[in-house]
């Protein structure tokens, strides 16, 4: 694009642009890269054993300390160490409220709650998804653990919409027990045509 000059000659101009502009989320004022007096999401994934529960649980102590009202829900067919707390492989432990799906889920999650915790999340039906939104947009922290894929690569249940929608994520490793190096994927020891199958192959 070029343009007339007093003297008849030309120079080259740059097109006017469109104005970038940097939105808030979900309502909240973006300060330093966070997000003040808004609500969030906040995904923890990776494959078995690479503490994505262990870390659910160090947020929602942390919350606790902080003296905020918080929620923990996992679904009830995770029974493999207890079937009403939230248990990471190295024994730490919280209370939780197990519920058969998402409806059950909001059900159990009174008006003042601020931080509510999924563990398991691959295994909630789609409407977690919606869940976790409306509760973000209400203004409280919603943190979220599962895997993000199963033992055959594949992404899992309603994960991979959680992490597309969410403020922050959190992706782990294992360790490979056979080299040592960073492991990503959850190894299958059995023969198994469903998702739902990796939750009963450890002890």
């Amino acid at each position: 694009m070029y343009e007339a000059t007093p003297k008849g000659g030309h120079v080259r101009s740059e097109p006017a642009r469109a104005p970038v502009l940097s939105l808030p989320a979900r309502g909240g004022c973006g300060v330093q890269g966070g997000i003040l007096g808004t609500g969030w999401i906040e995904v923890i994934c990776g494959s078995m054993f690479s503490g994505k529960t262990e870390e659910l649980i160090r947020r929602v102590k942390r919350a606790r300390i902080a003296r905020q009202k918080v929620v923990a829900i996992k679904p009830a067919l995770d029974v493999r160490f207890s079937s009403n707390d939230v248990v990471s492989h190295g024994g730490d432990k919280i209370g939780c409220t197990p519920v058969g799906d998402s409806d059950d889920a909001e059900a159990m999650i009174p008006d003042d709650v601020q931080v509510v915790a999924f563990d398991e999340a691959q295994f909630f039906d789609r409407g977690i998804v919606d869940l976790c939104v409306r509760l973000a947009d209400r203004g409280v922290r919603v943190i979220v653990a599962g895997l993000d894929c199963d033992f055959r690569g594949e992404p899992f249940g309603p994960m991979p919409e959680l992490l597309a929608r969410a403020e922050y994520v959190t992706k782990l490793s294992a360790i490979c027990v056979r080299c040592g190096n960073p492991a990503t994927r959850t190894q299958g020891l059995l023969m198994a045509s469903l998702q739902t199958m990796v939750i009963h192959r450890w002890p």
